[in-house]
């Protein structure tokens, strides 16, 4: 048996979710295999085929999933699924807003339970997941034949992006569903690096104050170290920041080398967005801000203070 992965690109790039989702695929015992499913995606379809660990990539070319529309890719997958003659025990997505789109519904056509969220393989049937905002860990265990899983991906290191030689294939894509279509979408373009991706991450909570305060503390910082800049959802309510720099329960969950949180308190809804990062540094001026208890080094301070400071001792 064999674990099939779905992988999150561009049509031209293999995203770093499909990277961490390889290595929990591997986790589940057997082959990995990789779906690519694009437009013009060749590019994409040999990216994964350099992935360490991967034995073979399907590659369903139309012009259907351009836009990776959910009712087409799952379509497809299941279809694959329905044709292997070796069949597939697990069908693996990230956890990411276009995974958490297409797992639900293939585990409906293949009328399966989904297993969502997981951190870590403990067998090929057991796995084990977050609740309540990560305060407690369940230990599932899935009797389906099939196991559809979305996976956390700071809970799993990213396999190589390179030094793997797959077999590439050809399969026939289905034919695109009559009942959605793409419209459009809006696409905020920035030089900084993904949120979900970037090595370190500068974070404004409400105490902020606005938009304008957000620009002009955090920027030179987010600059000065080449980060990405991120936000607490009580930061993007009030409309300091926008919705895809949310971090947290309801926003992005990451995991940096580096994550710099200025003015935000520590609310369970963001902790359960950030607490894996590997160091965790905290300024704010109250000293009994929950932040603090899962910081590496705390600072209190006045942000708009300590900010500046630190930008130009850097």
């Amino acid at each position: 048996m064999a674990a099939l992965v779905i992988a999150e690109h561009d049509n031209a790039h293999v995203k770093g979710a499909t990277l961490n989702t390889v290595t929990a695929a591997a986790a589940c015992g057997g082959e990995v295999h990789v779906l690519v499913a694009g437009h013009n995606a060749g590019a994409a379809a040999q990216a994964a085929a350099q992935i360490a660990g991967v034995a073979k990539v399907l590659h369903a070319d139309a012009p259907g999933f351009e836009h990776g529309l959910a009712e087409n890719v799952a379509a497809q997958v299941v279809a694959i699924v329905e044709k292997s003659a070796g069949g597939y025990s697990h069908i693996v997505f990230p956890a990411t807003a276009s995974g958490k789109n297409v797992a639900p519904r293939v585990a409906a056509l293949l009328d399966v339970a989904q297993v969502s969220d997981i951190i870590k393989v403990i067998e090929p049937d057991t796995f084990d997941r977050p609740i309540y905002a990560g305060n407690a860990i369940a230990t599932v265990q899935s009797s389906d034949k099939i196991k559809v899983i979305t996976v956390r991906t700071t809970g799993f290191d990213p396999a190589a992006a390179s030094g793997g030689s797959a077999a590439a294939e050809t399969v026939a894509a289905v034919d695109a569903s009559t009942n959605a279509t793409f419209v459009g979408s809006e696409i905020a373009k920035t030089d900084r690096p993904e949120l979900t991706a970037a090595k370190i991450i500068v974070s404004g909570g409400r105490a902020m104050g606005s938009s304008d305060k957000f620009n002009e503390v955090l920027v030179p910082l987010a600059d000065k170290l080449g980060a990405a800049l991120g936000a607490s959802r009580a930061a993007v309510d009030a409309g300091y920041a926008p919705n895809d720099w949310q971090v947290g329960q309801t926003g992005k969950i990451v995991a940096p080398q580096l994550y710099i949180a200025a003015g935000i308190s520590g609310a369970i809804q963001h902790l359960a967005g950030m607490k894996d990062s590997k160091v965790i540094v905290a300024i704010n001026k109250d000293p009994e801000a929950p932040i603090f208890s899962v910081a590496d080094y705390g600072l209190e301070a006045d942000l708009f203070t300590a900010v500046p400071e630190l930008v130009a001792a850097l």
